[in-house]
């Protein structure tokens, strides 16, 4: 008998149903309804991989592999990883004019945590910002670590090759400096030079799960991550977050995210941007 052609295969309510709780369990990202094309579409490509006939197929195939590897893959597959060089800028400008000066004088160790950090652009961006704006860089004590769910994503990172149209937010001076030409052709593309890839630590990190890292950070970098999370997992977070902040430490979200309906303790500093205050008591709200 001839295989069913696989564009045939339907996802039926209660598999999507199945999927998101799988996914909800494992990562804490909510997929609400309205999503079914997008699951059916991007798994669609795990049944042709896997030989499957039906979402019924890749459900048991998913339950029934102990090393939990094909769940790993059903998230990397799942979530997505949108990102830029020097996204929201703004953040940016703030870690230059209002951060950056206080480490200027005094020479503690400074720790950076990109919690979501997709294809690298993002610590990337940052170990540029603190070699362009903190004089002897080299002999300072800095670490960005940076983690994802993603295992795809990561291996991306860590690559750290970028296209000449990824690297269109990056200004030419710092192209120039940080960056060399690996290929010419079919594209120009580019990889990140080892002075910025040595500032960063790339690690796998389940958010849902416990962190072996102990902090405290200066800053942590968890932007565009929460909105796929209901409210009782976003507040969770943000209460992990502060616990590994230090006092005077800082806290970015995406500015299409907010904390005004959350519970928290931080002080709202200007948007996107939040401050374990110095004395961890004083807390304002955010406008």
């Amino acid at each position: 008998m001839s295989r069913p052609a696989l564009w045939t295969c339907d996802l039926q309510p209660e598999q999507f149903t199945k999927i998101s709780q799988l996914v909800y369990r494992l990562c804490g990202i909510t997929m609400r309804p309205g999503k079914e094309g997008l699951v059916k579409a991007r798994l669609m490509k795990r049944l042709v991989a896997l030989g499957l006939e039906s979402f019924t197929d890749y459900l048991a195939y998913v339950e029934g592999d102990t090393s939990g590897q094909e769940l790993v893959t059903m998230i990397d597959v799942l979530t997505t990883n949108k990102t830029s060089f020097f996204r929201e800028p703004q953040h940016f400008t703030y870690l230059r004019q209002h951060m950056v000066p206080q480490w200027r004088q005094n020479r503690h160790p400074i720790r950076f945590w990109s919690a979501g950090c997709s294809s690298g652009e993002e610590p990337y961006s940052l170990a540029m910002v603190l070699r362009e704006a903190l004089p002897e860089t080299d002999r300072r004590d800095i670490l960005i670590l940076a983690t994802d769910i993603s295992t795809r994503i990561l291996a991306t990172a860590r690559q750290a090759v970028y296209t000449e149209e990824t690297l269109s937010d990056v200004p030419a001076q710092l192209l120039h400096k940080y960056f060399m030409l690996v290929h010419r052709e079919p594209t120009p593309t580019y990889q990140v030079n080892e002075t910025i890839r040595g500032m960063v630590r790339l690690a796998r990190l389940n958010l849902m799960h416990k962190w072996p890292m102990r902090g405290p950070f200066d800053a942590i970098f968890c932007r565009n991550v929460m909105i796929y999370f209901d409210k009782p997992t976003q507040e969770g977070l943000v209460q992990r977050f502060w616990t590994l902040l230090q006092p005077g430490g800082h806290l970015f979200i995406g500015h299409a995210e907010s904390l005004s309906a959350a519970s928290h303790h931080f002080r709202y500093v200007q948007p996107a941007v939040y401050m374990r205050p110095l004395d961890s008591a004083t807390t304002r709200n955010e406008p």
